[in-house]
């Protein structure tokens, strides 16, 4: 197929979430969340997210005008093929992301855009051969009364996770072992738990905390981003002190700060994101180390394609959020498995219904 990128359409919604969620550092109420599709001039489309938690987004127009500023004519009438596979090197002022994950959401409508162009699911032009891949439950769920937090993991559990992630990292480590003995009562015994404390942590305390959870009866699988992201020095440290606790690293981190974790020995798992082009290369990088992956919260789960095409991951983060509100058909979740489908892309498209009822702003 030799057509090239024609044009770009952006979708900004702004609506509630159906709970509040939030870490020991943030929380958030509303979903903030925009589309952005990629045309090609024979009318395929490939579809990417972009979001913000804390603060609304701007309006189609400008994040628009946002795009234009940082290059987006250079985009059109080149092939999506070329695009994902080109090698950059910025300088001075463009060493930056651009904000609200715009880059991620431009790279996951180009591969997208790709495997559409290529009759093939994403997962499968990725190298994937799995068409499902396995998740834990995460309710994000600090900022949660008893009540509130009964009530979601009462529910998740449905799903049959075989493991379920809790945001610690509270200043009363009483409260933070409550809410941990709250949750394994509701899921089980049996279910592995992991902790996130969202960097609230020194390294000592980090290794006081956990064995003090598991003092009080409950087995940590992994703690994950317990410190601040680029101390490797203490990251190592906790690493060896936690004996059969996994440290997991490297949320916060780009494709760089992942590669300095692993020549620091610096975490036991990698986390990813929804930037499939990084993660194929942190991927490479991890198969050859033999560290494991794993893949933490992404758009409407779209990062269960980069789960089934790595090597190496664990578990794929399912957080159960509102935002697949936007979209027409949500994956499927089955015995604690995501489901892929079967259709060329990543078989998301935008709902028309809620198009129509949210009323975004369009660009």
């Amino acid at each position: 197929m030799n057509s090239k990128i024609e044009n770009i359409r952006i979708h900004c919604f702004d609506y509630p979430r159906d709970r509040v969620i939030g870490d020991s550092q943030i929380s958030s109420s509303r979903v903030w969340i925009g589309a952005l599709e990629i045309f090609d001039e024979d009318g395929l489309s490939g579809l990417g997210f972009f979001q913000s938690l804390t603060s609304p987004l701007p309006n189609a127009h400008n994040i628009r005008e946002l795009l234009n500023a940082n290059g987006l004519d250079a985009m059109l009438k080149q092939p999506p093929e070329g695009l994902i596979h080109k090698v950059y090197r910025p300088r001075g002022g463009n060493i930056q992301a651009l904000p609200y994950h715009l880059d991620q959401a431009l790279d996951q409508a180009l591969w997208d855009l790709v495997a559409k162009r290529a009759n093939l699911p994403l997962f499968k032009l990725l190298g994937g051969t799995e068409d499902r891949v396995k998740a834990y439950g995460s309710g994000v769920c600090f900022h949660l009364t008893e009540d509130e937090v009964t009530d979601f993991y009462s529910k998740a559990i449905k799903h049959n996770f075989s493991g379920y992630k809790v945001k610690v990292g509270h200043a009363d480590l009483s409260r933070d072992i409550k809410r941990l003995k709250q949750i394994v009562e509701i899921v089980g015994p049996d279910k592995l738990i992991m902790v996130d404390s969202n960097e609230a942590w020194s390294p000592k305390e980090a290794i006081s905390k956990i064995k003090a959870f598991e003092q009080a009866g409950v087995p940590i699988y992994w703690v994950e981003d317990p410190i601040l992201r680029t101390d490797y020095a203490g990251l190592r440290e906790i690493k060896h002190a936690l004996g059969n606790t996994y440290l997991n690293a490297g949320e916060y981190l780009n494709l760089a700060g992942k590669k300095a974790l692993v020549e620091n020995d610096a975490a036991d798992v990698i986390n990813i994101h929804g930037d499939f082009s990084s993660a194929l290369k942190i991927g490479w990088l991890c198969a050859e180390k033999g560290i494991p992956i794993a893949l933490g919260n992404t758009p409407m789960e779209m990062g269960a394609h980069i789960a089934s095409a790595l090597p190496e991951v664990l578990y794929t983060e399912h957080s159960m959020l509102n935002w697949d509100y936007i979209v027409k058909t949500p994956y499927k979740i089955t015995d604690g498995f995501i489901e892929l489908p079967n259709i060329n892309g990543h078989g998301l498209i935008l709902s028309t219904d809620a198009i129509g009822e949210l009323k975004p702003s369009i660009s």
